[in-house]
């Protein structure tokens, strides 16, 4: 795996323009399976999560024609169901959790899907209830081979219904939604994850002829179509980078605008980074970030400590919570950190605790953060990016502390993150990968 070689110290300036959505883009390439006809899809981040799925796709027949700088067009007409159910293919996607959101579209599609237990993060347990249930309603069977840990499910004619989902899963709700689009009948998903990738996949449905209704609500109503045809989609700004470049602004930013954020779809997020005292000057599309030598965390209107906790849209992703909790180290005034939603993410502190910084772990979901108000600066350090998101909070960190700092397997960064060390250092930074 690669490493970084990060000097840090240096200020950065100037412009920085998000990726397409990592998140979205995984859920809308699963849904190019759903029809014959071309789609294109635009403004698909080149990052290895992706392009590991764009792969998979032209295993298993679909035709990946490149328009351009992260413009594909994919035609589904010749999938090779057998591939589908083979060793190697399941080996492959075992390594990969955009994967399961194969599952749906195959078995609406074709009445059959295979699965192995996915990879992705370590970040705790990330069960995969909410998609067999769901898909379950629908008329749909499993069968458990234990001994190879693969999943099979058939159907013949999915039917619509009512459901409950037990949880509000981003990945889950996108694959019942593409299991429904061909169900008889009318599916009603309440519970429903509305996060703007979800809304964007609908949207992209309806455009190749789903009729799905409630988008950006948590029940959302799907009437069953027979097929569904081509269509053209642009995915949105990658509203987690853009969290990640706010923190990287405030903890080393000397003025830094970030272009073209899709704000209406950032939610809560710049709301977030300003009750830890960072300041943000919207410009129409972009974002601004001024140096910022102090910032102060907010505490509550009854004077209370202030708490950052996780929670499904429109509350704050669990994705940044990583990021805030290293903006936080150099802020003036204590916050704590509650990750909620998954079990094992806090666990990079005691690299942060390394290198200087004052944060109290205090059980797998929560961390105590005792900002230094840039009194005391972070050290250089050797560590180890244990997924994308501590990855990145990691990188920040590095940047901020003076002197040479090492981050190896780098290829997590690269899971979620274009070219990082090429923009960043475009701004200012000094970062060297090693192979």
């Amino acid at each position: 795996m690669p490493s970084f070689i990060i000097q840090g110290g240096h200020r950065l300036s100037g412009e920085i323009t998000p990726q397409g959505a990592k998140n979205e883009a995984l859920q809308v390439l699963c849904a190019t399976l759903l029809t014959s006809d071309p789609v294109r899809i635009k403004n698909i981040p080149d990052i290895s999560d992706v392009n590991n799925q764009i792969s998979l796709l032209q295993d298993m027949g679909v035709r990946v024609t490149k328009n351009g700088h992260e413009d594909y067009t994919f035609q589904a007409d010749q999938v090779d169901t057998e591939y589908v159910e083979s060793e190697e293919f399941l080996l492959r996607c075992s390594r990969s959790r955009g994967s399961i959101m194969f599952v749906g579209p195959m078995v609406a599609r074709y009445g059959r899907a295979s699965l192995a237990k996915p990879g992705g993060d370590k970040i705790g347990r990330r069960r995969l209830d909410t998609h067999f249930l769901g898909i379950q309603k629908l008329g749909a069977t499993f069968v458990h081979d234990e001994e190879n840990g693969v999943f099979h499910i058939k159907a013949s004619q999915l039917r619509g219904t009512y459901m409950l989902l037990d949880e509000a899963s981003v990945t889950g709700t996108a694959n019942i939604i593409m299991a429904s689009v061909f169900a008889k009948g009318v599916t009603t998903i309440y519970n429903a994850a509305c996060e703007p990738y979800i809304q964007q996949l609908c949207k992209m449905l309806n455009a190749m002829g789903a009729q799905i209704s409630g988008i950006a609500s948590n029940l959302l109503t799907i009437v069953g179509v027979d097929s569904l045809h081509g269509a053209e989609h642009s995915i949105l700004p990658d509203m987690i980078e853009v969290g990640s470049f706010i923190g990287m602004a405030a903890m080393v930013g000397d003025g830094i605008r970030i272009k073209n954020v899709g704000y209406e779809q950032l939610g809560i997020i710049p709301d977030t980074f300003r009750r830890l005292g960072i300041t943000i000057e919207r410009e129409g599309d972009d974002l601004f970030v001024p140096r910022h030598d102090h910032y102060q965390i907010d505490n509550f209107i009854d004077g209370s400590f202030m708490t950052l906790s996780d929670a499904p849209w429109p509350g704050l992703t669990p994705d940044l919570l990583s990021v805030l909790l290293v903006v936080s180290t150099q802020a003036k005034g204590s916050v704590l950190i509650h990750q909620k939603m998954f079990e094992s993410r806090l666990f990079f502190v005691d690299k942060l605790i390394d290198m200087g910084a004052q944060i109290i772990l205090c059980d797998p979901h929560r961390a105590v953060v005792v900002g230094h108000d840039h009194q005391l600066t972070l050290r250089p350090s050797r560590m180890t990016s244990p997924d994308i998101r501590a990855g990145i909070a990691l990188l920040i960190a590095a940047l901020s502390a003076p002197g040479t700092s090492r981050i190896e397997n780098v290829g997590q960064i690269d899971r979620g993150y274009e070219d990082i060390e090429a923009r960043l250092n475009a701004l200012g930074a000094k970062i060297t990968r090693e192979e």
